[in-house]
Order: structure tokens, then C-alpha cells, then sequence
């Protein structure tokens, strides 16, 4: 299947590894120019450096802290002093603290409602006016499938990431007359440095291995194992691309069978 995405230009946020990254790295593979954003530094650099090398696309290096005020808007300007337009836009943000409820003050809670929510709402607003002069717009969210099953001892989590649900399905009403398509993906345990970092919470929780932890995950899926980040980075771009143009506020789970609610 063709998706029609040679030539856009695709902005994905916290892309320097994990999901971000696989996302960027198969929108690239598919011919799309690619603004990859993370805070910065060596690692920013490798990882676009890695895309061109692997695919021949144009890849721009975008540091930016999404966490600041600032630095949406300044991701979004500097994108479009790279490449000139914006077509598809992913919202990636790194998850907050593992932990209990009362373990957290009020400050813990603020600086995860900026990383794991205002950063999207400010990368949307910013991005709002070039999206509106493309043909193809389309919005991507990534979340959490703790917005429809809660997970242990990530209150955080699970209670900041479901804002990004409300805003994201809110905006695929509002906007859709725009022609801008939104969706959401809630993927479920990868094989990522954020999974492998809340394995270990746990290891040291339970007095156990990180490699018991994963397996012990990995068996509530009936497919007995966690995912890969490229199986996350198909549907993402999927529904990031024209080929899904009929498809907007969808929240869709990639979580091999992890979560067990009908709806």
C-alpha cells in the first residue's frame, strides 16, 4: 500500500530513542522530511544521523525542551525554517515517576502535568497555523493504554495522560472542518528505555530481576511478550498518513492484548 507521504514533512517530539524514534525513523523510510526533536546533545545528533544514513531522507536536528514554555513554539519555528511546512505532527513526551500517591507534592505533579501534557496542548497551538495550510494534516498523540486500565504505581501516568485522551478526541470535533485529522495511540509494554527504567522500579520494589519483572509482564499478553517499538511505529504512521484520511479521533491500543475491558 502506498500512504502518500513522500515529501511531508513530519515533526516528532522526544524522537532521539524509543517510540519517537521508531516512529521518525519509518516515516522517514516511507520519504518523508523529518524534524527530530529531543532536548539535545550527542544523542539528538546520532539519532538523526542514523535516519539519513539508513533512509536518504532529510533529516533535521530540532533541540528544544518541551517542558518550557518556550520550546514548542520554538521546535515548530525551527521547523519550518528547515523545511518550510508542516504536514504531520507527534506529540511524544517522556512519562513521569514511578511511585504511590502520597509519595508525591504538589511540585512532582506540575512538573509531570508540563511533560506529560502542556508540552502537547503548546506543540499543537504552535503548529495550528501551518497545519491549517496543508492538505494532509494530521496530529498524533501518544499516551498510555492506562488511560483505559490503570496501572500500578504510576498514578502520574495514568491520571495526566488521560487529559491528553479528552484533548486529543476535543480537537478531532473542533478541527476536523479544517481538514486536520487527530488520533491517539495507547500503546501498551515495548521494549524501550522507559519500560526497561519502570522494570527496574519494580525489580528493587519486589526484591527481584528486571528480567523476571519483563517476563512477568510479558505474560499478561496473549501473545506472551512485550512489543517491539517498529510494531508501535507501523500503526503511528498508518494513521498519521493520507491513506488514513477518513480516520480521526481514534484512541487505539497497541498493547498485544494487555488490556482486558470489552470497549
Amino acid at each position: 500500500m502506498d500512504l502518500n507521504l513522500k515529501g511531508k514533512v513530519a515533526l516528532i517530539t522526544g524522537a532521539s530513542r524509543g517510540l519517537g524514534y521508531a516512529t521518525a525513523l519509518l516515516l522517514a523510510q516511507e520519504g518523508c522530511r523529518i524534524a527530530l526533536n529531543s532536548r539535545g546533545g550527542q544523542t539528538l545528533t546520532q539519532a538523526a544521523e542514523k535516519i539519513h544514513q539508513e533512509t536518504g531522507a532529510q533529516v533535521q536536528p530540532i533541540p528544544a525542551d518541551m517542558t518550557s514554555p518556550e520550546g514548542p513554539a520554538a521546535a515548530v519555528k525551527d521547523t519550518l525554517s528547515a523545511f518550510g511546512s508542516l504536514d504531520l505532527l507527534v506529540c511524544n513526551a517522556g512519562g513521569p515517576p514511578s511511585g504511590a500517591f502520597e509519595t508525591f507534592d504538589d511540585a512532582t505533579w506540575e512538573k509531570a502535568v508540563d511533560l506529560s501534557f502542556l508540552s502537547q496542548v503548546r506543540l499543537i497551538r504552535a503548529a495550528l497555523p501551518t497545519l491549517r495550510q496543508s492538505s494532509a494534516a494530521s496530529v498524533l498523540t501518544i499516551t498510555s493504554y492506562s488511560v483505559k486500565q490503570p496501572i500500578p504505581n504510576l498514578v502520574l501516568s495514568n491520571s495526566i495522560r488521560a487529559a491528553t485522551v479528552g484533548l486529543t478526541k476535543s480537537l478531532a470535533l473542533e478541527l476536523g472542518p479544517q481538514g486536520i485529522r487527530f488520533n491517539s495511540i495507547l500503546p501498551g509494554w515495548t521494549e524501550t528505555e522507559r519500560v526497561r527504567d519502570l522494570m527496574e522500579f519494580r525489580a528493587q520494589k519486589n526484591n527481584t530481576s528486571v528480567e523476571e519483572e519483563i517476563q512477568k509482564q510479558a505474560a499478561e499478553s496473549p501473545l506472551g511478550r512485550l512489543a517491539k517499538p517498529e510494531e508501535f511505529a507501523r500503526a503511528a504512521v498508518f494513521l498519521l498518513s493520507p491513506a488514513a484520511s477518513y480516520i480521526t479521533g481514534v484512541m487505539l491500543t497497541v498493547e498485544g492484548g494487555m488490556y482486558k475491558g470489552v470497549l
